[in-house]
């Protein structure tokens, strides 16, 4: 009897939810075996994109290449097999000094899903996206092959594979390189803004910083609207530590990781307790200006250190709506996209401002170029579609831009999604959904 390898399969929103056939090898030959045999493959690293994009027919999980290949000390280069996840590249590398170029804001990506969505962070307008600092991959295409992708060779794959969401093949291994670092800490300065207009000022007067972002009120109207902190960090020097931590500026200390247990009930979270949230999140800080040293968990990915915080949302889920305007018009589509939500309710805990730089005209599929993005979690329910319908049409009109990596509700012309990506045997979910706009 044939085995049955069909399972319920989402993503971190839980949403959608799906039953396909999930398969994971950590051979080459079994991987190439499954290729070969099916139509509709699509690869999944570890599930922590927020859309339907790693969702497809026949899902190969990249779970079980998980393991290093080399590490060069001396010249901060990693290579290693797409599973591995950005928490384990951490682990070796901040140790001996190193830390990655660009981080989104969890580390438990794989690399793989990096490069497939060409991850950015809260540095792209001093040190572009993670593509910038891939020096190579394997890839297994269509017939079962596996190239070698560079800026030198198979080019056109290299750049079509950066940015293209799986559509031209499995990622096996990766070659990228890293950053130098004297500490695991972040000198940073948080200033509290009373509105749009400061807090984009803000973010002019702070490009000079590598670090940059904000966190958003999005429920205030009026002259609040806008309302957030700007947080904004460099890597420490090991000289500008506190005594405390001096000592041994490469070591962080072991934190309590606490777990969401079940998911919560649809009630709990609603308009008035994401106004509470808000409103203590944005008073919690007294002073107009704060200067501290954190660890670079702390800065970098504050929700990691809660395992499943997913399931706050309840067993409906969550999308996350990640948007981008032109600079020059950002701030006006931004507060009418911040109006359009305090109008419907539908309020975000986690809105998360964003300045980008230019694009690399190169990596034609990745998402960011000059502007502002603003990313927003919204409750799963029966009013959501109509307000995406509704910010779509505001982000549409400012020549905006959806990133692909959390979409699983927008309308395709939004998406950018280019074509000349497409395979018949590399096939996701999300793809299928915009190419029939559903």
């Amino acid at each position: 009897m044939k085995p049955n390898f069909t399972q319920k399969v989402t993503n971190w929103g839980n949403y959608p939810v799906v039953e396909k056939e999930v398969r994971s090898y950590d051979s080459f030959r079994k991987i190439k075996e499954f290729v070969l045999n099916n139509n509709e493959v699509i690869a999944r690293g570890n599930g922590r994109c927020y859309g339907d994009s790693s969702l497809g027919e026949h899902i190969f999980s990249t779970k079980k290449l998980n393991k290093f290949i080399s590490f060069d000390r001396l010249n901060g280069i990693i290579e290693c097999e797409s599973g591995v996840l950005l928490s384990d590249v951490l682990e070796v590398a901040v140790p001996q000094g190193y830390f990655l170029y660009v981080t989104p804001g969890t580390k438990f990506v794989s690399v793989g899903g990096a490069i497939a969505s060409d991850v950015h962070g809260k540095n792209h307008h001093a040190e572009g996206c993670f593509s910038e600092y891939v020096i190579e991959f394997k890839l297994m295409i269509e017939n079962g092959d596996v190239i070698t992708c560079s800026r030198e060779e198979n080019t056109d794959k290299f750049w079509a594979t950066i940015g293209g969401m799986g559509l031209t093949g499995i990622i096996l291994t990766a070659k990228f390189k890293l950053k130098n670092i004297e500490s695991a800490y972040i000198r940073q300065e948080s200033i509290k803004a009373e509105n749009l207009d400061e807090i984009f000022r803000l973010f002019e007067e702070s490009e000079n910083w590598t670090y940059t972002v904000a966190w958003i009120d999005c429920l205030q109207k009026g002259s609040n609207i806008g309302r957030s902190i700007l947080m904004r960090g460099e890597h420490a020097f090991q000289h500008e530590l506190p005594q405390n931590i001096k000592d041994k500026p490469l070591r962080l200390k072991k934190k309590f990781e606490p777990t969401v247990p079940f998911y919560f009930p649809g009630f709990v979270l609603n308009a008035l307790t994401v106004k509470i949230f808000n409103f203590l999140y944005y008073k919690k800080q007294a002073k107009k200006e704060v200067k501290s040293f954190i660890d670079y968990e702390t800065f970098f990915y504050p929700l990691d250190f809660v395992h499943d915080w997913n399931k706050i949302y309840g067993k409906s889920g969550f999308i996350q709506y990640q948007m981008m305007i032109p600079k020059e018009s950002g701030k006006e589509g931004m507060k009418k996209i911040l109006e359009t939500i305090a109008n419907s309710g539908n309020g975000s805990f986690l809105a998360v401002l964003k300045l980008y730089g230019k694009e690399n005209p190169q990596a034609y599929n990745s998402f960011p170029f000059e502007g502002y993005s603003l990313a927003l979690d919204f409750k799963v329910n029966s009013k959501l579609k109509k307000l995406i319908e509704q910010l779509d049409d505001i982000v549409e009109q400012y020549n905006g831009k959806i990133y692909l990596t959390k979409d699983s509700m927008s309308r395709s012309s939004l998406t950018n999604y280019l074509r000349n990506v497409q395979s018949s045997k590399f096939v996701s979910l999300q793809h299928k959904r915009i190419l029939n706009n559903i």
